[in-house]
């Protein structure tokens, strides 16, 4: 007798539910885990000139309600949830409901602007591709705009914004939130690296999609171009919308140092001060209202998939796209190999030079023979402190890049047991993540790394579950199966080889992005401690002095850059290592995809 089946919405709903009951609870917990009392951090937060006595504390702590233990006001809280009370904050007294709505109203108007920029970028970045394949001519961009914008870190991006055209300029307000205009550096601070990676993902998909049958029947019954390109993108844009959607929430949620710059009360910030402050309430509220948000736009995505995939998706006769293997350009060879040498050359020269040596006399020095870079404000040579830094950098990103690959792959092949494990890794910025890891396990490299790699999984693993349930549609695929074969069988021989190259490509372009993860959390003092150099401290070392000593952040900022153009360039060999196949033997693979015109949208 079969085994009964749940429901698919059924399992996605339970997992979303214990996933973000599961969030809910550490948080819940999170005084109790902490190493400071947060009985302290009130009072610190509160007054600063207060001491900090026994009965001070004690007041305090029945004044919040820790006296009663984590259960009973985990309790407590939940029972106000359904009347909309979301509990009192700590600090200032105030119903947190009506805070976190404002902040919440914030937040999406920003994640709007960002978005639409992010899809304009996507745009510009895969524009030559998607004509010259549907003109059957020219090659596919070589992604390096795509990596040096993509290897932009946030805050940089939004200081150089801030202080060129808002300041220097006067063409936007430099801070506050204030009518559309407040919008617009934000928007390009956040929209323009998200669109760079989408950009990126967009055009490894469409080279595949223009390699199909379909792609070649309809160029040669001459349809126009911008039909082509249409139906070459709803081909594409499938498994690319849960990237998008979690590329919205992390906009919302995650846009923490820009919010701080610019001084916009959206939910970033609001999450960011409640974490440092302790103030739980606000912590938990904004934890669900992101978790909300996440399943908000997740649905939506799952929608749009539904709606871009019509028949297909039900009938599950959708194959995954498989890019066309070419032979690697000399260009596509020399170039990550220049920027390898270049880079590893700067950190070569740099490791051979002290980077703790003070220097009054230098401070903020020019770049010159005896300083190639410069220095700092402390004199010290920022050749000596990139070159060292980067064991820490590139090495903590490499690791944790590795440990989110295998995640996201293991977790991506259950997509239905594990969406809400997406849902809530996905709704936790990185920087809260680790504020929450390092009130635990202390300020050190470790804890970021480790707070990074909770949240950074989801991309990969929602990229897999995509891919997964396309690849499942392939013709061989239904063969294999009516011939017997059983699930190791078409995992081992049919599915991991046919998603493995895909997402390993997504991860290696996702070094760069995790290496900014922690960068961010060095700039806010998370991760690397001073003196100590790492890219980030040295970002957050030197971004006051930025407009009077420019070259003090132009080095680690290059080295990102020069990071991400390197992700590119080995993630575009990872599959240029095969000769192309010959006009002839494209319509031998007709028979096995005959039904991709008509899904893909029959001219």
């Amino acid at each position: 007798m079969p085994r009964p089946v749940l429901p698919a919405s059924l399992v996605r709903l339970v997992s979303r539910v214990v996933a973000a009951a599961g969030l809910l609870l550490v948080i819940g917990l999170l005084p109790w885990l902490a190493r400071t009392d947060p009985a302290l951090t009130v009072l610190r937060t509160r007054s600063a000139e207060q001491e900090p006595t026994a009965e001070v504390l004690a007041a305090i702590r029945r004044e919040i309600g820790l006296d009663a233990g984590p259960l009973a006001l985990l309790g407590r809280w939940c029972a106000g949830l359904p009347r909309g009370d979301l509990g009192t904050s700590w600090l200032s007294g105030e119903p947190v409901g009506p805070t976190l709505a404002a902040a919440l109203s914030v937040s999406l108007t920003l994640m709007l602007g960002a978005v639409l920029v992010t899809l304009t970028v996507a745009a510009l970045l895969t524009a030559r591709t998607a004509i010259n394949g549907a003109r059957r001519r020219g090659k596919p961009g070589s992604g390096t705009t795509g990596a040096l914008l993509a290897a932009l870190p946030e805050f940089l991006l939004a200081t150089v914004l801030a202080t060129v055209v808002a300041v220097q300029w006067g063409w936007a307000p430099a801070q506050g939130w204030d009518g559309p205009a407040s919008m617009v550096l934000p928007s390009l601070a956040l929209g323009v690296p998200a669109g760079a990676i989408l950009g990126r993902l967009l055009g490894d998909a469409l080279p595949a999609a223009y390699a199909e049958p379909w792609a070649s029947s309809t160029t040669a019954h001459g349809l126009p171009t911008r039909r082509i390109v249409a139906h070459a993108l709803r081909r594409c844009l499938p498994p690319l919308l849960p990237q998008l959607a979690l590329m919205m929430i992390g906009l919302t949620g995650g846009a923490v140092a820009v919010e701080n710059l610019y001084a916009i009360p959206g939910l970033g910030r609001l999450t960011l001060n409640a974490a440092i402050a302790a103030d739980l309430p606000v912590l938990q509220g904004a934890a669900l209202a992101l978790l909300l948000l996440g399943a908000l736009v997740g649905g939506l995505a799952q929608l749009g998939r539904r709606l871009l995939l019509g028949p297909a998706l039900r009938d599950h006769a959708l194959p995954a796209l498989h890019p066309p293997r070419r032979t690697a350009s000399r260009w596509a060879v020399t170039v990550p190999v220049g920027l390898l040498l270049l880079l590893g050359t700067t950190i070569g020269l740099g490791l051979l030079r002290d980077p703790l040596t003070v220097d009054l006399t230098a401070r903020l020095a020019a770049p010159s023979w005896a300083h190639p870079l410069g220095t700092d404000a402390l004199g010290r040579d920022l050749l000596a402190r990139l070159g060292h830094g980067a064991l820490r950098t590139i090495a903590v990103a490499l690791a944790v890049s590795a440990a989110t690959l295998v995640i996201g792959i293991l977790l991506g092949l259950l997509p239905r047991a594990t969406v809400g494990l997406v849902d809530v890794a996905n709704a936790v910025p990185p920087v809260v993540a680790g504020l929450l890891v390092v009130g635990v396990a202390g300020r050190d490299t470790g804890s970021a790394a480790l707070a990074i790699t909770l949240v950074s999984w989801a991309a990969l693993a929602s990229h897999t579950a995509a891919l997964v349930e396309q690849e499942r549609a392939a013709n061989h695929l239904v063969a294999a199966v009516g011939l017997g074969a059983g699930r190791w069988h078409l995992l081992r021989r049919h599915l991991l080889p046919a998603v493995l190259p895909a997402v390993f490509r997504h991860a290696v372009l996702r070094v760069p992005a995790i290496a900014l993860a922690l960068a961010s959390l060095g700039f806010l003092g998370l991760g690397t401690q001073p003196p100590a150099p790492e890219w980030g401290r040295l970002l957050a070392e030197n971004l006051p002095y930025a407009e009077r000593a420019p070259w003090s952040v132009l080095g680690p900022a290059a080295a990102l850059a020069l990071l991400g153009a390197l992700a590119v360039g080995t993630a575009a060999l990872s599959w240029r290592d095969r000769p192309t196949r010959s006009a002839s033997a494209t319509p031998a693979a007709a028979p096995a995809r005959s039904r991709e015109p008509a899904l893909a949208g029959r001219p």
